[in-house]
């Protein structure tokens, strides 16, 4: 798509917007479903506007059959490990998975051709998921690390199968990303009540991998030995212009945190509506999550089936806490540990020069920047953020050794699905 037309795109969403802001304040709510579910789409991929039209030359009956068909063929998101689960201070259900490293002595080729043959030290590798995910969005890391290092990964509260947040439905509290920082912490608590850490936190996960050091300082000093920030930010994300004109920018902040309160409030009927615009809505995940043309369309079924499965009253529920997000001082706490930020250069939720920003201010970290590669670049490139992982766990020795990963899945169009 030429930027042209993109940004005649976007106008176009950002009118559709709009006429949903005017069905909301006069009641029109049968009118305004098929509508709401551009708007829907947008939020729950983390963007403001924009679609991909080449799925306006296939027939609607085909494509319905292409989801079916992908999502009974799809191996991603099926890895498993052994469940568990902490309670937050206000008593949400978080619910997490831990990935063991194999015993001495078992069938361990995937060990012997990352790392060498000698046993990982016994470090844990805790891994935090972004906006409107789940943990299996690790999916291809988790292929290629799993019996390799001691992991943890976790859902979000109100995300994946952790419990809705207590305190957003009993109390009428606001989300925050603090919130999300003690949330964390009542995780690893958990899961992980000694040893050596190393924190993954991929978007609004970094962000709570960053309020957990802000508030937390002694746990980071005394245990957190190295720390991985993929796609996210520490702060300014009102700034963001999500690839779209000034003005269409302006337009959407306006009357976005309406639309998304008076849609959460009509949560059902928005739920069907979503559903009847499912192609289009398909288009904007896969414009906002991904850059290259020749994404496996397994792949991108998954994300969009990831996304699909955050109810709207939790993406707006969400939504507010990213404007007050601002943790530039707390990066403070990473001086010292080993550091990879790493970012797709076409990234347009999060935008590279966020990740150039936390690397300014962690001189030490090593800065990955990912040409080609959008929002979700541990799902559009898997074998160069595994590398970098891999390598990050070599430095702080949760490995001894350690070489380039390859061979564990590709989300090219070409390649073969990645390990089950």
């Amino acid at each position: 798509m030429s930027e042209t037309s993109g940004e005649a795109v976007a106008a176009a969403a950002v009118a559709s917007a709009a006429e949903v802001a005017t069905e909301v304040a006069v009641g029109g709510w049968r009118r305004a479903t098929g509508i709401a579910g551009v708007a829907l789409g947008v939020v729950a991929a983390g963007a403001a506007a924009g679609v991909a039209i080449e799925r306006l030359t296939v027939g609607r009956g085909m494509r319905q059959k292409a989801r079916l068909a992908l999502d009974a063929a799809g191996p991603y998101g099926s890895l498993r490990g052994t469940p568990g689960q902490a309670s937050a201070a206000d008593g949400t259900e978080l619910y997490y998975e831990v990935d063991d490293v194999e015993p001495e002595g078992g069938t361990a080729p995937r060990r012997r051709r990352l790392f060498g043959r000698k046993a990982p030290a016994r470090v844990t590798v805790v891994f935090c998921h972004g906006y409107c995910l789940s943990q299996d969005s690790w999916h291809f890391q988790r292929a290629a690390l799993r019996g390799v290092v001691r992991s943890v990964y976790w859902d979000q509260r109100s995300h994946g199968r952790s419990g809705r947040g207590v305190a957003q439905v009993r109390d009428g509290v606001p989300v925050s990303i603090d919130e999300l920082g003690r949330d964390l912490r009542a995780v690893l608590d958990a899961a992980v009540p000694e040893g050596p850490i190393v924190l993954v936190g991929h978007s609004m996960g970094g962000m709570t991998v960053m309020a957990l050091a802000d508030q937390f300082p002694e746990l980071i000093r005394e245990r957190v030995v190295g720390v991985a920030l993929v796609g996210t930010s520490s702060g300014r994300l009102g700034e963001v212009n999500f690839g779209l004109p000034v003005a269409g920018v302006n337009a959407v902040r306006r009357i976005l945190p309406g639309v998304l309160k008076a849609l959460g409030q009509r949560a059902e009927l928005v739920e069907r509506g979503r559903r009847a615009t499912a192609d289009l809505f398909a288009g904007i995940i896969k414009r906002y999550s991904f850059a290259g043309r020749d994404i496996d369309p397994a792949v991108a079924r998954f994300a969009e089936r990831m996304i699909e499965a955050t109810p709207i009253d939790v993406v707006a529920e969400f939504y507010p806490a990213f404007d007050d997000h601002d943790k530039g001082e707390a990066l403070a706490r990473f001086r010292g540990i080993p550091v990879l930020v790493l970012a797709g250069v076409r990234d347009l939720v999060t935008p590279s020069e966020h990740s150039e920003e936390i690397a300014g201010r962690l001189p030490d970290a090593e800065l990955v920047l990912v040409p080609d590669a959008g929002h979700l670049v541990m799902l559009e490139h898997p074998e160069l953020v595994t590398d970098r992982l891999a390598d990050l766990l070599v430095r702080v020795g949760a490995v001894p050794s350690g070489a380039t990963v390859g061979g564990y899945g590709s989300t090219s169009s070409t390649a073969g699905p990645g390990p089950g």
